[in-house]
């Protein structure tokens, strides 16, 4: 049986199906015509009729002409083809199945036309048959034929074009949802990968950094605790020294390009450092914040894994205190030290939420305070988050270098 309604799927879905099945018609409107002759007229409309079937596919407006010229056929003759009526119904429900027009558009019509094809066909074809003369209204054409048979074939009309209507709205349900499907399977791939790459980040910072700085303090440290070094030892140690903290300055660079989506426009865009907190202080005003911006000590020349991590920093707490503190007011505070960056955000906001849950209360459980710790631990720093002393919350971040 699933053998039998998947090849019948096929067959009607194949490009060829219009073209066979409007021959079919076509080849039945002769034989019908030679057993039933009609008037010329009558034979050209059943003839249009059954082959406009064959453009149903490749331009389903030809079905006015197909649900037209059925009409025509049947009110002109007293005689009620067989192929008209499938042609009639094919049209139909091509015209509901590919929405040349609204559903209650073509129903309307089709009650209009059903209306004025049977104020031609009835008189015809009582004139025809004398026993149902005496149920005419002379001149008023009030019989009860007129409505009856004129409500069937509105009836007729609505029931084609609401089965293509309905075909239509189910194949566009089932192109929604392979759609979504896709667009979710693609999601999952994306959040796999960066997975990933976050994975692999992870793996490079424990496998290599350790190593990498160890030599760097040696290193440096080797200049000063082995006696009776020449001065050329000394420049190598130190010219060693150099290149290993130039390359834990190029792996952390390389962690954050693994650890960043490829969408990100920050993946692509110049890494903001800490002279854009101006701006960044500027478009928390623009969003409806209110912040300060308060920086301290002398400004220095910092590696680009600093600037970059507290620069990112500043935003994800700017983030929060939109998100979790709104209309509140937030301070932040940049201090350059002798071997030290520290950044301090606070807000007057309600704070974090109490220690109910069995959570530390901090309200440290999310992706964005995690990523702030992450950053800071790349540069052998930390991050505090919490209440602060007045209220509100607190973000606290020691990044020396």
């Amino acid at each position: 049986m699933n053998v039998l309604v998947g090849t019948l799927r096929r067959a009607v879905a194949s490009p060829a199906y219009p073209w066979v099945t409007g021959a079919v018609l076509t080849g039945g409107t002769v034989v019908e015509l030679a057993l039933v002759p009609g008037t010329p007229w009558v034979a050209g409309a059943v003839l249009v009729s059954s082959v406009s079937v064959m453009w149903r596919r490749a331009r389903p407006e030809t079905a006015l002409i197909t649900v037209a010229a059925a009409f025509l056929g049947f009110g002109a003759d007293t005689s009620l083809y067989l192929v008209t009526v499938v042609s009639g119904l094919t049209g139909l429900y091509t015209l509901g199945r590919h929405r040349v027009q609204h559903p209650a558009v073509l129903v309307g019509a089709g009650a209009l036309a059903s209306l004025g094809v049977n104020l031609v066909h009835i008189p015809k074809w009582a004139a025809m048959v004398p026993e149902v003369r005496p149920f005419l209204v002379e001149g008023h054409r009030l019989d009860p034929g007129l409505y009856a048979e004129t409500l069937l074939l509105t009836v007729v009309v609505l029931g084609a074009v609401s089965a293509g209507d309905a075909v239509r709205a189910r194949e566009e349900a089932r192109h929604e949802r392979a759609a979504a499907q896709e667009r979710l399977l693609a999601m999952e791939r994306r959040q796999a990968a960066e997975a990933e790459r976050a994975a692999v980040a992870r793996e490079l910072h424990d496998v290599v950094a350790h190593s990498v700085s160890m030599i760097a303090v040696q290193a440096e440290s080797a200049t000063y605790t082995t006696p009776g070094l020449s001065p050329e030892a000394r420049d190598a140690l130190q010219q060693i020294a150099g290149t290993a903290r130039s390359s834990m300055t190029e792996l952390r660079r390389l962690l954050g390009v693994l650890r960043t989506r490829p969408d990100d426009r920050a993946a692509t865009a110049p890494q903001p450092t800490l002279a854009g907190l101006e701006e960044l202080v500027e478009q928390h005003r623009a969003v409806g914040g209110s912040a300060d911006l308060r920086v301290g000590g002398e400004r220095v020349a910092l590696p680009a894994g600093w600037e970059l991590s507290a620069y990112r920093i500043v935003q994800e707490a700017l983030t929060n205190a939109r998100r979790h503190a709104p209309g509140a007011h937030t301070v932040v505070d940049v201090v350059y030290g002798t071997d030290r960056l520290s950044v301090r955000v606070a807000d007057d906001g309600p704070g974090p939420p109490d220690k109910t849950d069995g959570t530390d209360g901090t309200g440290g459980t999310g992706h964005g305070l995690t990523g702030m710790r992450e950053r800071a631990a790349l540069l052998g720093g930390s991050v505090t988050t919490g209440r602060g002393p007045d209220g509100g919350f607190l973000v606290t971040a020691d990044l020396p270098w």
